[in-house]
């Protein structure tokens, strides 16, 4: 349902709710408790609380207000803890109504859509101003998925912080969609809820998000974080104040917004109106590489009653991080004058900032192509800037990564160098015994497979028979529980090529009839190559069967393997079995034991499938026979190839 047709969705749903003659009285109500978790969460002196209340809209509980330790790129100002009050489900993830697979940007609401006010949350604080103390702060940031699509428009959610002193009478501090705080899009805002886009890339238009990031294609956005307070919230020591934070929906209550709120405090004097947030993301995604282009992000507040004016000398300094190189034509800025000093090797910006305003600075660099693995990218910015306004700037202040505590912090990430390696190996020892086998490489998932436990049928992971160390893949497989995948994402290495495949295997050497069938296939579902392990009678006793081992040749058939040792026959060991491509059409089937690694070598004609394009290993049995046999695997890999 596109966010642009509103009124249609508002008809909507009033012609369902008048058509049922549905009456959900509950919802128009609202919920409350002390909220005193909530106030405690967020004052920096806990003694300064008289008492608290607080209420929303939810009718399952309280769940539009909730205490974080960290949530994304929200991590607490002050102490261990923060608060964040919402329009729907504080904290939900995406915040979106379905959670697993975001289908519309409509975030969780309660109240009917014809009912005033609409979704909302309180928190209201009666607190006790300390001797010498003056003035009242606070960090706050909003985020709000209206947002870019409805700024400047009647869907206007916002959040009020009203302070009512006796002495000095009520003063308010605004945020909303249409305030022009808003200097963060979702790409800036990781793991907060918020980080939700557009599926074709265009927001303005939007009528299904996802997770993914994409740029174009932020579907929701956050100011930065500042600090609130000073002349704006003026008190007097010793009287009794009351706070209210108040976040509420704007004509509908479809699309969610939320509010950071912590380090409320009282000061004795007007605190630094300045502020700088940086964040960096790697545009490629996924680890951090060389060759990957980072984007710098910097957000510097004023959020005083003064301009900071464009002084003598750069208002924000930013070096060049080792092991990177500037992006040309990468710096930008709507305000002021930002460039790069190639013999400095650093970003300047000279400039203004307005009162109670912020300017977002960006950069990108490109990790050089030859930075070690594990290295370090660290840099931090620098603001000057005029405390006294006698138009000098001799204040400094450092940016911070607002991933990690503390308040100069420069960013730091780490280099995560892939190895391209010339094989992988499955050993099974790191899996669980009676489950599926998954293995990855540098934390890379590769293989994987699936399980299959019954009375007729196993196909699992086994901890008491094994090659080489503990731990091996078993199975006894029948007709009834065909097929079971061994599964493959090479993908996850770097798009490799498979050009060969191995496995160490074990069987018994008495069966009754019975067939086992292995067939590599690729991404389409085509058969690479394909074995056949068949137990056949071979003298005239009951369960005299032996064991032959079969390749399929598109010419010839099904050819034989190990025709010149036992008779033919694979009896009670361990075998290595490589199926290796060889040219474009053929393939070669190699066959060894322990102490014997050539036991037999064929070629064959290539099959339709593509090495390149290996996906799984198909398993499956035509019998159902009374004794099954049970067979071992061990040791597997493939040989990889890469493109330039």
């Amino acid at each position: 349902m596109k966010k642009v047709c509103r009124s249609t969705l508002v008809f909507f749903i009033l012609l369902i709710t008048f058509s049922f003659l549905i009456i959900i009285s509950h919802n128009t109500k609202a919920l409350s408790y002390s909220g005193e978790d909530l106030a405690l969460a967020i004052l920096t002196d806990p003694f300064t609380l008289i008492s608290s209340y607080y209420e929303d809209r939810d009718p399952s509980g309280y769940r539009q207000a909730a205490v974080f330790y960290s949530l994304g790129t929200m991590i607490p100002t002050d102490g261990d803890t923060f608060l964040l009050l919402s329009t729907g489900i504080a904290g939900s993830n995406p915040v979106t109504t379905n959670q697993e697979n975001p289908g519309d940007e409509r975030g969780t609401w309660f109240v009917k859509q014809n009912t005033n006010p609409r979704d909302y949350a309180k928190l209201t604080m009666n607190l006790k101003v300390p001797d010498y103390m003056y003035y009242l702060y606070y960090d706050v940031q909003f985020f709000s998925s209206e947002y870019p699509e409805y700024i400047g428009t009647l869907y206007d959610d916002k959040l009020t912080i009203t302070v009512n002193s006796p002495s000095n009478g009520v003063s308010k501090f605004i945020m909303n969609v249409n305030s022009g705080y808003f200097v963060l899009d979702s790409n800036s805002i990781p793991g907060t809820g918020f980080d939700i886009f557009a599926l074709d890339g265009n927001p303005l238009n939007a009528d299904l998000v996802d997770t993914t990031p994409k740029n174009p294609g932020a579907d929701a956005g956050a100011t930065a974080l500042i600090p609130v307070g000073g002349s704006i919230h003026p008190v007097t020591p010793g009287e009794n104040i009351t706070v209210l934070i108040h976040i509420e929906d704007g004509k509908d209550n479809l699309f969610d917004s939320a509010a950071f709120i912590d380090n409320l405090r009282f000061s004795g004097y007007a605190e630094a109106n300045i502020i700088a947030r940086k964040t960096v993301i790697d545009e490629n995604g996924g680890e951090i590489e060389a060759g990957d282009i980072l984007k710098y992000t910097i957000t510097i507040s004023n959020t005083g009653k003064a301009v900071q004016y464009d002084n003598p000398g750069p208002e924000f300094v930013d070096y060049i991080p080792e092991n990177t190189t500037y992006v040309n034509n990468s710096a930008y800025s709507a305000y002021g004058t930002i460039g790069f000093d190639e013999l400095e090797n650093r970003i300047t910006w000279n400039g203004s900032i307005p009162a109670e305003s912020s300017i977002v600075l960006e950069f990108k660099v490109k990790i050089d192509d030859d930075a070690l693995n594990g290295a370090a990218i660290s840099n931090q910015g620098t603001v000057y800037w005029d405390s006294n306004g006698d138009r000098i700037n001799d204040a400094i202040l450092l940016t911070d990564d607002p991933y990690v505590s503390g308040n100069e912090n420069p960013t730091i990430i780490y280099v995560y160098t892939f190895d391209y390696p010339k094989d992988v190996t499955e050993t099974f020892s790191d899996d669980r015994s009676g489950t599926n086998a998954s293995q990855s490489y540098l934390s890379r998932i590769w293989f994987d497979t699936t399980f299959c436990t019954q009375p007729s049928s196993s196909f699992e992971v086994d901890k008491y028979y094994h090659y080489s160390t503990a731990g091996a893949f078993k199975t006894k497989l029948r007709l009834f529980d065909s097929p079971q995948y061994w599964n493959y994402n090479l993908n996850t290495l770097e798009n490799a090529d498979m050009t060969w495949w191995e496995v160490w295997f074990s069987c018994g050497d008495t069966s009754e009839d019975y067939d086992l069938y292995l067939s590599l296939q690729d991404n389409s579902g085509q058969d690479i190559a394909k074995i056949r392990l068949d137990y056949t009678k071979a003298a005239p006793k009951p369960m005299d069967h032996l064991l032959e081992l079969f390749y399929w040749d598109p010419v010839e058939g099904w050819c034989r393997l190990n025709s010149d040792f036992y008779g033919g026959y694979l009896r009670s060991s361990w075998y290595k079995l490589r199926i290796e491509k060889n040219g474009e059409n053929l393939i070669n089937y190699t066959l060894g034991r322990v102490r014997r690694p050539l036991l037999d070598f064929k070629t064959g004609g290539a099959l339709s499938g593509s090495f390149s394009d290996f996906k799984k290993v198909e398993w499956s049995s035509t019998k159902n026979p009374i004794l099954c046999p049970i067979f071992f695997w061990d040791d597997h890999k493939i040989g990889l190839t890469y493109l330039d």
